[in-house]
């Protein structure tokens, strides 16, 4: 079972409401929508936390969760997550696009949460990843819900240079890039060049 099936702790204020003060500790299993409680500003990203992270240091983080909430009534939503969290993830590790503005996140994380760098522990690049990334995940896949589907049979082979330029074009407007030049192996390159479903 991946960690993206594993339980994560809960919002411990929501448990302690929902517990009535008896406990501040619960596991769930997370819904694919749902990465933040933005009542209390706490996420855990990570089965490996104990306890869910501060993130209310970081806005974007919150505007994020209100995208995600508007993504997840469109017909492709979970396509489209799915498959903007691979491309924001292979992003991440190989520091391509968006490097900059993760670093600065990250170190905003670790100022309010500073057991993300405590001896013992995965590291904090590892354990807020998908928090760090969380933002661009949510513009990107919000865009590619809205990115054309080719519409006869014999589009489904191919898609134009033309139609792909355009479509990163358009994609790196709205991740706030100046430009966005995928490499070969990159999944972007892979999802622009085969039929979207």
């Amino acid at each position: 079972m991946g960690r993206e099936h594993q339980p994560v702790p809960a919002c411990t204020l929501c448990v302690l409401r929902h517990s009535h003060g008896t406990t501040p500790t619960a596991w769930i299993h997370r819904p694919w929508h749902r990465l933040i409680c933005p009542r209390h500003q706490q996420a855990a990203p990570d089965p490996r936390l104990h306890t869910p992270l501060h993130v209310g240091v970081v806005p974007e983080l919150i505007a994020a969760h209100q995208g995600h909430q508007r993504l997840k009534r469109h017909p492709r939503a979970v396509t489209a997550w799915t498959t903007a969290h691979a491309i924001t993830t292979r992003w991440h590790d190989h520091q391509q696009h968006a490097a900059p503005r993760w670093h600065h996140r990250l170190h905003q994380l670790i100022a309010a949460n500073p057991r993300l760098n405590q001896p013992g522990t995965a590291s904090a690049t590892l354990l807020a990843r998908e928090l760090v990334t969380y933002p661009e995940t949510v513009t990107l896949a919000l865009t590619l819900t809205a990115l054309p589907r080719p519409t006869r049979p014999h589009e489904a082979h191919t898609t134009t240079h033309g139609a792909a330029c355009d479509a990163l074009a358009l994609i790196a407007n709205r991740l706030g890039l100046d430009t966005l030049t995928p490499t070969t192996g990159d999944p972007l390159t892979a999802y622009l060049t085969r039929t979207r479903p």
